[in-house]
């Protein structure tokens, strides 16, 4: 055996059990034998078959390891002598089997693992059930839960993947002849797991994720071996999605087309820029994001130039069959002289197939929006500039520099301010300076002037030469500034979002984030988070943020509560005393209403992003409130289930020993003298103070589960305390506390059952006739109480639980239900002390109780009150 190299794994994969993979691993093992490798087998199942027994023949195998467990005795592979006797090959039957209590490995395939690390090749099995990313798929198909699993990614990285399959009506026939199970279990067999139907779709799921399996080699050796052109090995469809309306249109078809053959992947693709700003507002990528998801398809996004050429590109380097496009939505002239994004994809698929699809914005002549961002007074100061500019240059020009020689640096000069209104107003105030530019040039610089004709054909030249390079330059300041603008407004967006992340990550009250960045965001007067139960039900707000006004109001306005119902995601604007209303429907349930100024087209784009957090906020909120409450059922019904489990026999033993006394006492047949009577009564006092306890300690624990526990704090002296929580037990214990100590700050009663508690389970764990030392001294601000026992103690690993409901010492102990310290920590936390577990020197335990003084409480007001 080789041990410098890790072992191969083989997995012989099925649909069902009794489609022969057990045997097919042996027919193997037989094979590789005969070429004289060493192999054993280290673990196989046979179940009873005698074709699988016989087929075993001569072959070695690894005695297992026998494990005990509730009084049977188990057999589980044995890794440690696989280990030593160092085969060449193992085989290991089961894969996803669970190993009994005590293994060193929870799992077979953990063991697998040690055996490959050594260098030990492993022929193994497992059915397409015990994959765990099918489970619920196969509990839906067959309507049993499968208990054992094996991580799909085991699988996936074995060496080899060898398919057993069979027919369902060949699976059939070999159980109806008793080849798979016992006799009397055929018939149960055949008409529940093994139906057709049942078999069918768990062999259809083995072949396709093994399909998977084989389509992940095929994209490595793709990839290794540099190959760039399609394998129609799959069908795989390719939807171009370019964010317009008639998306989704491309994607329902596209699924449509996926659906006829199964197996089918569909993945849109949506091309950014490569300046990375998106042109196509973010709610309505997600929105298409979903769809895709929804129809079980996958969304990507890519970084192109060129847009066709990056489909094409994304559709090769995934393997695509076909790609689906949608007719251009450019008038027919525009095609004509720059061409479509369709064709060029059709022209450049080359063996992969092209689908065009037709849809009603199909050569609507739709155009792309070319709005600015500039701001009202931006835009007018554009306009008047793109007039005033040529003009005042005209006038300058004619009175101080009038030469018709010296056109080309008159060109120079218009087209500086071509630019400057380019960089004010935009391009289209620009081109109408380049024309007006053009006509002054003309009238003015141009032989004959005074008239609008040119002599000279270099000036025609010169002029449109002019006027297209004025328009070129216009084009590209105007393009760049609102890239710069689309730049700046991306990265404040993308800041004010990961704000709002972090905000949910750190678990901070995320609503009222939201609404005051909202509000500051966007310089909003009023903001708010409305929710609702229902839809007839009235919105009650969630958050509020209300930023003061120049007049100081702090009245709501008019127009919150009186809007519209959205679908989600939608915009809705109104009008209100403090301007207008704008509301964001995050879904159903919850909305935002903005009030202040009105919102231009691509801050509602921003908002319906804080909608979509909020929305996420609001989950989020949801399910930790929710997971708060399950915390506090869980306790609960742990209390509850160790209550029951105990109660039984501590409740049951001290009410049997009344009923036995009372009975002795009551009866006419049996003559007790006073000694034997004076004995039954002392019982019936003893178990009658014993569950009187018990009662006391239930109903303690249960107030301060509940918070009931509403101590009255006050000054107050161990004198109150000690000789009424220590009186049952004075005969036990050893008193050593000072008259002089100063008094405490705490609530006597709840106090005086803490020292109760603590006394009583100092005593109880005690050795017959030992003392228990019960000191009290005073520290700087608190006054301290040690009891002190010297029984068996407590480990220190069982210290951080011994406070803790229904905790003993062993799980044999009858001197309660372990409740004592529970209560007694829980009321020392109510009257502010402190309560503390030490080892006793010589052995035993030492409770500490600290309790704080009533000096000390003085010098800091507030401090241990409970309101």
């Amino acid at each position: 055996m080789t041990t410098g190299r890790r072992g191969r794994l083989t997995v012989y994969f099925g649909a069902a059990p009794g489609v022969g993979k057990t045997y097919a691993m042996l027919d193997e093992a037989l094979r590789r034998c005969a070429r004289g490798t060493d192999v054993v087998i280290g673990l196989v199942e046979t179940h009873g078959r005698a074709a699988t027994i016989a087929k075993i023949g001569d072959l070695e195998m690894v005695p297992r390891r026998l494990v005990e467990h509730r009084g049977s005795t188990l057999t589980e592979l044995d890794v440690q002598a696989v280990l030593e006797r160092a085969p060449d090959v193992a085989l290991v039957d089961e894969l996803a089997h669970t190993n009994a209590p005590g293994s060193e490995h929870a799992k077979r395939w953990q063991d697998v693992h040690d055996l490959l690390d050594a260098g030990i090749d492993v022929v193994t099995t497992v059915n397409v059930q015990h994959l765990a990313s099918l489970t619920d798929d196969v509990e839906a198909i067959t309507g049993v839960r499968q208990r054992e699993t094996v991580p799909d990614q085991v699988v996936r990285d074995a060496d080899q993947i060898q398919l057993v399959d069979l027919s369902p009506e060949q699976l059939r026939r070999r159980l109806a002849h008793g080849n798979v199970y016992r006799a009397e279990q055929i018939d149960a067999s055949l008409s529940s797991y093994f139906r057709v139907g049942n078999l069918t779709a768990l062999r259809e799921l083995a072949l396709l994720w093994l399909a998977d399996r084989v389509d992940d080699a095929l994209t490595r050796y793709r990839a290794d071996h540099a190959i760039g052109g399609t394998w129609p090995a799959r069908e795989r469809i390719v939807v171009a999605v370019t964010g317009g309306p008639e998306t989704e249109t491309l994607l329902r078809r596209a699924a449509r087309i996926a659906q006829r053959a199964a197996g089918t992947e569909l993945l849109a693709v949506h091309v950014l820029p490569t300046d990375g700003l998106p042109s196509t507002p973010p709610a309505t990528i997600a929105a298409h994001r979903a769809l895709a998801e929804s129809l079980g398809g996958t969304f990507h996004t890519v970084v192109g130039e060129d847009v066709p050429s990056a489909v094409v590109d994304f559709a090769r380097g995934v393997n695509a069959t076909m790609m689906v496009v949608g007719v251009s939505r450019h008038p027919v002239w525009r095609q004509a002289l720059l061409g479509s994004s369709s064709a060029e994809i059709a022209r450049l698929s080359g063996a992969i197939d092209v689908h065009l699809v037709t849809h009603e914005q199909a050569r609507g002549g739709v155009r792309a929006s070319r709005y600015s961002s500039l701001s009202p007074k931006r835009r007018i100061a554009g306009w008047l500039t793109a007039v005033l500019i040529p003009v005042l240059l005209t006038l300058v020009l004619v009175l101080f520099g009038r030469d018709e020689e010296n056109l080309p640096s008159h060109l120079m000069i218009y087209l500086a301010g071509v630019v400057a209104v380019a960089l004010v107003g935009g391009l289209w105030p620009a081109l109408v300076t380049s024309l007006v530019s053009f006509a002054l040039l003309n009238w003015f610089f141009t032989e004959p002037t005074g008239v609008l004709t040119i002599d000279q054909p270099e000036d025609v030249v010169a002029l449109v030469v002019f006027l297209l390079v004025a328009g070129s330059v216009a084009s590209v300041v105007d393009l760049a500034a609102r890239r710069t603008t689309q730049a700046y407004r991306a990265r404040a967006e993308a800041s004010t979002l990961a704000a709002l992340s972090r905000s949910v990550l750190s678990g901070e009250d995320t609503a009222q984030a939201i609404v005051q960045r909202l509000a500051q965001t966007f310089a909003m007067t009023d903001v708010r988070l409305e929710a609702r139960a229902d839809d007839r039900a009235a919105w009650t707000v969630v958050a509020h943020e209300r930023r003061a006004t120049e007049a100081g109001s702090g009245a709501a306005p008019a127009g919150v509560g009186k809007t519209r119902a959205g679908a989600a995601g939608s915009v809705e604007v109104g009008a209100g005393e403090d301007g207008t209303v704008t509301e964001v429907a995050i879904d159903d349930r919850h909305r935002l209403v903005l009030a202040g100024r009105v919102l231009p087209a691509s801050d509602r784009q921003v908002v319906e992003a804080f909608g979509a957090q909020a929305g996420i906020v609001l989950e989020h909120r949801r399910l930790r409130e929710q997971a708060a409450q399950a915390e506090v059922l869980e306790r609960t019904e742990n209390t509850r289930t160790a209550l029951l489990a105990a109660v039984s026999h501590d409740l049951r033993t001290p009410l049997a020993v009344i009923r036995t006394a009372v009975d002795g006492l009551a009866s006419p047949d049996v003559e007790l003298d006073r000694e034997d009577r004076d004995v039954l009564t002392a019982t019936i006092a003893d178990s009658t103070y014993r569950l009187e306890r018990l009662i006391g300690n239930l109903l303690d624990l249960s107030r301060l589960q509940t918070g009931a526990v509403r101590p009255t704090l006050r000054a107050a002296s161990l004198e109150e305390v000690v000789p009424i929580a220590v009186e049952p037990w004075l005969s036990d214990l050893v008193l050593d506390v000072p008259e002089d100590l100063p008094l405490v700050h705490t609530d006597p009663g709840l106090f005086e059952r803490v020292v109760a508690n603590v006394v009583s389970n100092a005593v109880r764990h005690s050795p017959p006739g030992a003392k228990v030392l019960f000191t009290a001294s005073a520290a700087r601000d608190s006054l301290e109480l040690r009891v002190a026992d010297s029984g068996p103690g407590v480990p220190d690993d069982r210290k951080a639980t011994m406070f803790e409901p229904f905790q003993r010492l062993d799980d044999t102990s009858a001197g309660g239900l372990g409740l004592g310290l529970a209560v007694a920590s829980g009321l020392a936390d109510a009257v502010g002390a402190r309560i503390a577990a030490e080892d006793t020197p010589g052995g035993g335990l030492t409770m500490v109780l600290t309790v704080p003084r009533e000096a000390s409480l003085d010098s800091e007001p507030g401090d241990g009150m409970v309101q």
